[in-house]
This record gives C-alpha cells, structure tokens and sequence, in this order.
C-alpha cells in the first residue's frame, strides 16, 4: 500500500518508495491490507493544511517528506479522506505539523494507493443509502423549499431551516423539504457543555465553527407547524429535537413538551427523538412524559475524567446522563449513544472495560459510532494522558459485539416507537 501526497496544486499521486500509515493517538503505523476497503462512493480526498506526508520505507522506518519526490521540489501535503455516512474511520492520517492553529473540524480518515485505486482505513458499519449524497442537494430542492414556506409563511423555524439545507447542505434540513426520513428541528439557542469538537460554537482561539448556530428561540406553534407537517406526511419520517445548528435541547424542555404533546394530538405517525447531552435529567423527564419516542445521547468516554474534558458541562456529572438514559429507559424510550470514536482513545482497554458496564448498567439499546471531527493534537493535548494503547477501532466494535449481543451497532437512527407500545401492538 503506497502512501499518498498532494502538491501544491492539489494534484494527488502515489509515493514511489515509501508505503502509507496511518495514526492511532500518538503512534505511527503501517496500514495493513486487511484494515482497509476501497473508497467509498461519497468520499472525499482532501489535503492535511500544513501536514507533511509520513511513511516507511523498505526498512520499516519512519520517514517525513519533505518535498516533491518527483521534481525533488515544490511543498507536499498529507492525503486524507472524508468519509460518507455509514462508515467508521478506523486510523487518522500520518503527518508531521509545525502550525499551531488546530485542524478544521473535519473526520480525516488514512488514505492509501493500490494498482486498483484508493483504499481507506475504515470500516462500513451501517447500511448508508439514505445518507447517500447522491439523494440530497438535487435541482429540485430550491423549489421544494419555496413551496414548503409558502405553506408556512412567517415561520421562523423553516426559515431557518431553509438555509441550512442550501448553505451548509445539511441532510436532516433538507430531509423536511423533500417530505422524508430524519428531519432535524433546533429550538435551543443555549447550552449546558462546552464541547471540544462543538460545530457550531468555537472559541476565537480555535478552530471556526462550521456553521452558526440558531440565535432564536422559536414559539411551540412553530414547532408543532414543522413537526406534525413532518410527521404525517414524510416517508418513514423522524423528527430530531437537537441538531448541530443548535445548543442543549433539554434545557427547553417546557417548550418542546408542550410542542410534542401538540403534535401528537395531531398524528400518532412516526417518531419523535431528542439528540441530547443527557445532562439536563429533570428536562429529559419532561419530555419522556410528553410522549418522546427515542433518544441519542451525545457520549465519548464511561469515565469521568475523560467525559469532563471533552465536554466541559456546566452544573452537570456523568452521573447525571446515566441518570437520564435510565429515566428514558424505565418509560421504554429507545435510547442511543452517539458515541463520538477517536482512534487511540475510545479502543483504549479501559475506556472499552467502562463503556461496557456503562451500557449494562444503564440499558443502553443501541451505539451509534460517531468518526469525531477535531484535530487530534488539539483533542489529545486537553484530555488526561495514558499510558496505555488502543487496541484498534476494528477490534473495539468487534469486542462491543461479543460483550453486549442485545445491544444494535450501526450508526443511524431508525423510526421507531416507544418498545411498550410495540409489544402491545406487535410491530415487530
């Protein structure tokens, strides 16, 4: 497997000597065949600002490239991938950095060269058609949107949601104006974390969030104008309290309960799911009375320590979202965790030992593998250091498996309703 380098063109071409590597927390590695799989489609190559190639060389030894091995001049970059929905990054690109500015805020993945084509250091771990990109941003969407605000003039909420579906093509927008699946509704212009890898609120010192994030507080009949419309007509249709243009929806829960109780008076169909930090206990309460169907908690580590670093929650512990899940849990809410997975970190023996009696303790139904967008340094410099290695991504899935069999692991969320009324009904 050949490394792979960018001139300053963007031009992308494999190494003639050295063979890719890849990165797990601060160690180098070659990548090996049976850890990668041919580039998705809806993949993405793009070049490491700043970062210079790393590979070995017919010795095993770790080399840094410097310059253009082909003209023997000319700057080079690291080659990475961004990959599509559906699919778990298994090993961050290998490259050396002397700027001090963080990364953008993006999944880069170890990308390598074989005679066939690019291989990617990932593994597919859900079923990604509907998140397929060749389904969203068509030509129709324009004027989809144009016609679901001229049924709801004046509405704030789809106003909103407009542009994020045309300026930051973000999928669960424009899932409400093409009338189908997860339909993402922010209503929290607050939060209650300061989340490191946080897309919609970043301190100047940092890296720029990659989008802005709503500055209003809509009214419940907004909500409910958005949600039942969704609901009632949409295809398999999920609504999503919780979005990555927005803070902590719990700490609306009056509001949204009041928005949920209304929209189920107005249809039974589909599901109604919260993306949380779980922090907020009394407000997840709240609205698992009022009728939640399923919830995702936001989760990077079991242990405490960890957990504080990344999230940096304000009035709020771990104990408080094992609180929540079971709170969720005792009422049959299908609950998640978003799992947010670094390599080099979330395969770490004891990270994998908590997270497991975590889930058993809390009955946790399904984890949702989340790559973490964040730059690596940045991310590993503000957590507590260990001494110990991950064991890999690959094997950290396959041992969540064999430990918790009961427990679903994929990466998406699916339309369902409260487990009680299944069994009632026999949906399944």
């Amino acid at each position: 497997m050949r490394l792979l380098l960018a001139n300053e063109k963007g031009e992308v071409y494999e190494h003639p000597v050295l063979q890719a590597a890849g990165r797990t927390g601060d160690s180098i590695v070659p990548l090996s065949e049976e850890e990668l799989i041919p580039l998705p489609p809806g993949a993405t190559l793009v070049l490491v600002p700043q970062g210079r190639p790393l590979g070995f060389d017919r010795r095993g030894k770790l080399q840094e490239v410097v310059r253009d091995p082909y003209r023997g001049w000319g700057k080079v970059y690291a080659v990475a991938a961004l990959l599509p929905q559906g699919f778990t990054r298994l090993y961050l690109p290998a490259y050396a950095r002397r700027e001090a500015q963080p990364l953008p805020l993006f999944g880069f993945t170890a990308v390598a060269w074989r005679e066939d084509g690019f291989y990617v250091a990932a593994r597919r771990t859900d079923d990604p058609e509907r998140w397929d990109p060749c389904y969203y941003s068509t030509p129709q969407l324009p004027r989809l949107i144009e016609r679901r605000r001229q049924e709801m003039p004046g509405n704030r909420l789809l106003k909103h949601l407009a542009r994020c579906a045309l300026e930051y093509n973000c999928f669960t927008a424009q899932n409400i104006f093409y009338r189908r699946w997860e339909g993402g509704i922010p209503s929290s212009p607050v939060c209650n974390a300061g989340c490191l890898g946080c897309i919609s609120f970043q301190p100047a010192e940092c890296c720029p969030a990659p989008q802005s994030r709503i500055d209003f507080l809509p009214t419940w009949e907004e909500i409910v104008e958005v949600g039942w419309k969704h609901l009632s007509e949409g295809e398999e249709a999920i609504i999503s309290f919780g979005q990555g243009c927005e803070g902590e929806p719990a700490l609306q829960a009056p509001l949204l309960a009041t928005a949920i109780k209304e929209i189920r008076k107005r249809t039974s169909a589909g599901t109604i799911n919260i993306n949380t930090n779980g922090g907020h206990t009394a407000g997840i309460a709240a609205l698992v009375d009022a009728g939640l169907d399923t919830m995702r908690v936001s989760f990077i580590s079991a242990r405490e320590e960890v957990f504080r670093a990344y999230f940096c929650p304000r009035n709020y512990s771990l104990q408080d979202v094992k609180a929540s899940i079971r709170e969720a849990r005792k009422a049959g809410v299908y609950v998640s965790l978003n799992l947010l997975t670094m390599p080099g970190l979330t395969d770490r023996p004891k990270e994998i030992r908590a997270l497991v009696e975590f889930i058993r303790e809390t009955g946790v139904n399904m984890v949702q593998l989340r790559n973490l967008n964040i730059d690596p340094d940045y991310l590993f410099s503000r957590l507590p250091r260990a001494q110990e290695k991950g064991i890999g991504v690959g094997a950290m899935v396959d041992l969540l498996q064999r430990e918790l069999p009961e427990v679903k692991i994929g990466n998406f969320s699916r339309p369902r309703g409260r487990e009680k009324k299944k069994l009632k009904e026999g949906w399944y």
